[in-house]
């Protein structure tokens, strides 16, 4: 970030904020890809790894609270600065959740490790894991380089997800039909899905955020929900 202002301090303390965001998101990003690993593996010690990162998020989203609620009351911020501070605040709340969710599906991991996993439902869950994991990637880079435009593709891929999970969560039914001694192991997999699912939505919530602040209006094509799953309250 360029020096603006006039005291220096004050663009050391707008750097820190972005420093700060930076660390949750790849944090979180990192979650994801090891809890949906672990998934896949039965791997129960590198789920108990993901459950203690989840402290970690927490406390960074306390220190960004902290940072963002001083610079508010120090140095009363204007226009831009003040949109980035705002946003900040909503963006470690949606990396916040995001954490939560990873971490939830490293204790359902932990859960059903005795039960035999059904492979193609792992590797599905794992590809959706994937496509998330790069929208989050994408809404970081939009961030740190301000590109408005690159936010905005992560809204649209979002609608890929949603098929995505609509797809799994007939799959898992299929499964539970088809023999009852799924029905346990595929009930955990309906959470574990639908947190992959909600993680997207968290993710699509940071990138409209990272438009907000480099545009100052909203991103005005309106958010499709196209997961026919979407009414079924798991995970939440």
């Amino acid at each position: 970030m360029p020096n603006k202002h006039i005291v220096k301090a004050y663009d050391d303390e707008l750097a820190e904020l972005d420093r700060l965001i930076a660390e949750m998101g790849g944090r979180v990003e990192a979650a994801l890809a090891k809890a949906a690993e672990c998934l896949l593996t039965y791997d129960t010690e590198g789920a108990k790894e993901v459950r203690a990162e989840d402290k970690l998020i927490d406390q960074l989203e306390i220190q960004i609270d902290q940072h963002a609620t001083r610079m508010l009351a120090l140095r009363q911020p204007m226009a831009e600065d003040l949109r980035l501070i705002i946003a900040c605040l909503k963006m470690s709340n949606d990396l916040e959740r995001m954490g939560d969710y990873a971490k939830n599906i490293a204790k359902r991991t932990i859960t059903i490790s005795q039960a035999p996993l059904i492979t193609t439902l792992g590797q599905s869950i794992r590809r959706m894991a994937q496509m998330v994991e790069a929208m989050i990637n994408t809404a970081l880079d939009a961030y740190v380089a301000r590109d408005a435009q690159l936010a905005a593709s992560v809204v649209h891929r979002d609608e890929e997800v949603d098929q995505l999970h609509t797809s799994i969560f007939r799959e898992i039914l299929t499964y539970m039909m088809e023999d009852n001694r799924n029905i346990t192991a595929c009930t955990h997999l309906l959470f574990v899905a639908k947190n992959v699912e909600r993680i997207g939505d968290h993710t699509t919530n940071v990138a409209e955020q990272v438009y907000y602040l480099i545009t100052g209006h909203q991103l005005e094509e309106g958010r499709t929900k196209a997961d026919k799953a979407a009414s079924v309250n798991v995970g939440d």
